[in-house]
């Protein structure tokens, strides 16, 4: 782990740290406004003021802007910004993403970055889009690759963190490849990159699958920064992959357009009746007073920024008490692509689950994606431990006793165990009155292997009428 990150607190594979920079310690997930030096819509003290703990800017058009840098160059980027805690500063990557060149040198900015006094700094990578072909994915991580590795040969230890930007377009071996080798470089902070595409298209599955990759290859050490990632709605499912730093433009750029944020999707300003919203902005305006409010994008902006702060509290909060996967799955079903990150999230529960705490607190199954969280899994894959000899009774709970050797409930997603343990975690956990499709599935695949682990012993099966539990209930008894 990076002598600059302490991990305090865990769940799935998200987690509550410390980052420390020159400038103070930030506590992760954190969210990192984005500050561009020409069109401050917020002033950076007011985002202090408001909850933000680091900021980030670009030091691309710093650099740019003769008066600009003469007054970095001067003063720093903090005393420049009027900010005191930590800021991190961009290298211009989106600029080339945009424009296809920029009119720096890779050492000069980065130099520059750290002239300037930035806490985080970024080599200025090669940010490949998706679905590029895999040759040109392949050229261009190589040149990102060699950056990264001049970046770090030169990079004094001891001052500001030095960040190794993930690349790799959406081939996901690419961005495991890319992220191991970071990895082995070393580097303060790992940005993944070039992923603003995917979720201006809505692509989160795509979007699951390349931070996975990316997580995998970082191993779970290394504070990683998802670039781009400034919608709350999104935030749970981010730092449930094991994201620690987003950064937001949007709560500017949507102002501008009169887009409204919440944590389950964006709304228009002129399409509201109430604003649903207890923040300073919103507690005593009304759509129309702020529409008509000469400050409006101001407004709009400190509302947009207030949601986010506010989610990311929460999703700090629910890592804290271990609620995290709830509060993906509340998220993810706002919008039907986000329910696709859902799913593709559970394609990585097994590696999920190596990264999960065993010990939490009571779980809710809110759903067929449930069946696939880290309790469920980790159950399935311990029931061997349960040795049985003699007559076993697998019933719902409830169901009248008779005279057996084993007696054992029946709970959909985890499937059979000891009455003992039924107060006990995971057993404890709240489910629907009646199971859906998935979680039976489960729970007779678990119920399946416990028999076929125990040969010697003989089950009696007291469940629910075969024609809820369907064909699969018989394939099971019928041995």
């Amino acid at each position: 782990m990076p002598d600059c990150f302490e991990i305090l607190n865990k769940d799935l594979a998200g987690r509550i740290g410390r980052l420390r920079t020159p400038h103070g310690v930030v506590e992760t997930p954190a969210l990192m406004p984005v500050v561009n030096p020409h069109l401050r819509l917020i002033e950076p003290a007011d985002l202090k003021r408001m909850g933000a703990e680091i900021l980030i800017t670009n030091s691309y058009i710093i650099n740019q802007d003769p008066e600009l840098k003469e007054l970095a160059a001067r003063l720093g980027v903090h005393q420049l910004l009027g900010f005191e805690g930590p800021i991190m500063t961009d290298s211009g990557a989106f600029q080339l993403s945009v424009y296809g060149e920029i009119e720096v040198l890779p050492s000069e900015i980065l130099e520059f970055q750290r002239a300037i006094g930035s806490d985080i700094c970024v080599p200025l990578d090669i940010p490949t889009p998706p679905d590029v072909s895999r040759a040109r994915a392949e050229l261009e991580l190589s040149e990102t690759e060699q950056r990264l590795s001049e970046a770090r040969d030169h990079w004094e230890d001891g001052g500001p963190l030095l960040a190794g930007p993930i690349q790799g377009s959406t081939y996901p071996d690419l961005r495991f490849v890319a992220a191991r080798r970071a990895r082995e470089i070393g580097f303060d902070v790992c940005p993944i990159g070039a992923v603003v595409p995917l979720m201006e298209a809505y692509r989160f599955s795509d979007l699951v699958d390349v931070v996975a990759s990316s997580k995998k290859g970082l191993g779970p050490a290394a504070p990683v920064h998802l670039f781009g990632a400034g919608h709350p709605m999104m935030f749970a499912l981010a730092a449930a992959l094991g994201c620690d730093l987003f950064d937001s433009a949007a709560y500017a750029l949507y102002a501008r357009e009169g887009r409204y944020l919440t944590s389950s999707g964006t709304l228009h300003l002129e399409g509201l009746k109430y604003l649903p919203c207890c923040c300073d902005v919103c507690r005593n305006r009304s759509p129309e007073d702020m529409a008509a409010d000469p400050h409006k994008v101001e407004l709009l902006a400190r509302h947009n920024l207030s949601v986010s702060l506010a989610e990311i509290r929460r999703v700090r909060q629910s890592i804290w008490e271990g609620s995290l996967w709830e509060l993906v799955e509340r998220r993810c079903r706002s919008h039907p692509r986000m329910m696709d990150g859902l799913r593709a999230l559970t394609s990585h529960a097994g590696w999920i689950e190596g990264l999960d705490p065993a010990s939490r607190s009571t779980c809710f199954y809110l759903g067929p994606e449930s069946a696939r969280r880290p309790e469920v899994l980790r159950y399935g894959s311990r029931i061997d431990r349960i040795e049985l000899a003699g007559r076993v009774l697998v019933a719902d709970p409830g169901v009248e006793e008779e005279d057996f050797d084993h007696v054992l409930w029946f709970l959909p997603p985890f499937g059979p165990y000891p009455k003992e343990l039924a107060e006990t975690a995971p057993l404890n956990a709240e489910v629907p009155a009646e199971a859906d499709e998935a979680g039976i599935a489960q729970a007779l695949a678990n119920l399946r292997s416990l028999m076929e682990d125990n040969p010697h012993a003989t089950f009696d099966l007291r469940l629910k009428a075969a024609d809820e539990y369907g064909l699969e209930l018989e394939e099971v008894s019928g041995r």
